[in-house]
């Protein structure tokens, strides 16, 4: 069902109609244009547009449209050019002229931009829901590893020892940092459009801050051409999506490091592998790998996005029928990808033995070298100077630097006494970093308990926004 047309003395071109076609993927926005098309028609009872009889015939007919449009009944069809012609024809079918009523004092380009939020809103706390388990469970594998050693690395290099499980815990950091972008994104963009019209406003709307209340936004838009062309809440979704993406793929990345048989420090459940339609006896880390190679999808749809907004001028343009499917395809793909990497993760088996096995090795002890004489009073460019010189040492004599004895140490300089063997195992490396954020045991543990009642603050956060909004699209 076209919504315009009468100016023109022919239909568009079949070419043009395909074009201009969206309601194949915008119909995922039905449900939420049925409440906001509630939302409307009480404002223009409010300001005596519509009667109270046809305003309640109009509200009841939307409620049972978005009843058949929940259970699969009404659906759009050839004729329909977007989601919001789909269901205007539902309502002329129904209630003849009268369901032409609605569209009063609104335009797609203010209705598509309260559509569209309420769906981010929905489905970011979905998100929100499905990062969380994921944090808990990094959270528990975490803590079975509590007191396993593991080398740890920078520039893919044996670097320092820490605890395993403070390698694990920082997946959980990082992804709770999406969750609270979210809830930033969600109090900056709790802005209803709805009265803005096509883009000046409409004498028909009165009192849009009522109709805001009523969707669960805190506020009202104050410049009605900003309202219509505003997609930064799309591109800061689309940010969010594509940091969890690339956070995901940082844990695939690993996983599958830590998978291959050089390493050996985890097995994958074969639930969460797959095998070769060749070699019988491979078994593929594919939900690791498929969580490295979304991030590039994501990152992508952001791309898009950004590219379709730069230099659109004043208000509405076409262009911004491509906001939509870069979001859908992130959201769906991000709901898909969760679960499956969290189920990786919580049937994974961890191999202490081989995790702990070059915990020392690449003369990762040097660092309490420097530090012991640090504490001894050299400073630490010297110190540092004089460590290197201890691995050269062991290097030239075939050992790793702890493994030098005290003799040998001294002789590479006299303040590196007796004592710095003390501090040369790996025990004594990670215990003595006990500060609130270093890998000692008693840090870690204290960590991993503060992670978890942050996502226990996320969850509840979560319920009570869902609560709002769920109690919100069904009035």
């Amino acid at each position: 069902m076209a919504l315009w047309g009468g100016r023109f003395s022919s239909g568009p071109d079949l070419s043009v109609a395909k074009l201009s076609r969206s309601v194949d993927f915008d119909w995922r926005l039905a449900p939420y244009d049925i409440r906001v098309n509630i939302a409307h028609v009480n404002a223009l009872q409010r300001s005596k547009v519509l009667s109270d009889s046809d305003a309640k015939k109009i509200v009841f007919a939307l409620k049972e449209l978005g009843a058949q449009i929940h259970s699969g009944a009404f659906i759009y069809n050839d004729s329909d050019e977007d989601v919001h012609s789909a269901i205007e024809r539902g309502l002329v079918a129904t209630l003849g002229e009268l369901g032409g009523a609605f569209r009063a004092g609104r335009s797609r380009n203010d209705l598509v931009v309260a559509d569209f939020k309420l769906y981010l809103i929905d489905h970011l706390l979905h998100i929100c829901e499905e990062v969380g388990a994921l944090v808990e469970t990094i959270n528990g594998a975490a803590r079975t590893q509590l007191g396993v050693m593991a080398p740890g690395f920078t520039h893919l290099q044996h670097a320092q020892p820490i605890l395993f499980s403070h390698e694990l815990a920082k997946h959980s950091h990082s992804l709770a940092r999406d969750i609270e972008r979210i809830q930033g994104w969600l109090r900056h963009n709790s802005i209803s459009p709805l009265g803005s019209g096509a883009l000046a406003g409409s004498p028909l709307v009165t009192s849009p801050e009522i109709t805001a209340a009523e969707l669960g936004f805190q506020s009202v838009t104050r410049n009605s051409i900003d309202a219509v062309s505003d997609r930064d809440f799309v591109a800061e979704a689309l940010f969010i999506l594509a940091m969890v993406g690339v956070h995901l793929s940082r844990i695939g990345e690993e996983f599958t490091i830590w998978n291959t048989q050089e390493f050996g420090w985890v097995t994958l459940d074969d639930a969460f592998s797959t095998g070769s339609s060749i070699m019988p006896q491979k078994k593929n880390p594919d939900i690791a790998e498929l969580a490295r190679g979304k991030a590039g999808r994501f990152i992508g749809n952001l791309t898009a996005l950004l590219t379709t907004l730069k230099g659109l001028p004043f208000a509405y343009n076409r262009d911004l029928q491509e906001d939509k499917e870069p979001v859908f395809d992130s959201v769906e793909q991000l709901l898909t990808l969760l679960p499956a990497v969290r189920g990786m993760i919580a049937t994974a088996k961890f191999n202490k033995e081989k995790i702990q096995e070059h915990v020392i090795s690449g003369h990762s002890l040097a660092t309490e070298v420097a530090d012991f004489l640090v504490q001894n009073g050299v400073a630490f460019a010297n110190a540092h100077e004089i460590s290197g010189a201890a691995v050269a040492a062991a290097e030239k004599l075939g050992l790793q630097v702890h493994e030098l004895s005290a003799e040998q140490l001294s002789q590479i300089d006299k303040r590196l006494t007796k004592g710095v063997l003390d501090h040369l195992s790996a025990k004594a490396a990670i215990e003595s970093r006990n500060s609130i954020l270093g890998t000692s045991l008693k840090s870690v543990t204290a960590q991993v308990s503060q992670l978890d009642e942050k996502i226990r603050g996320f969850s509840t956060w979560v319920q009570s926004e869902q609560k709002r909004f769920s109690g919100m699209m069904s009035a």
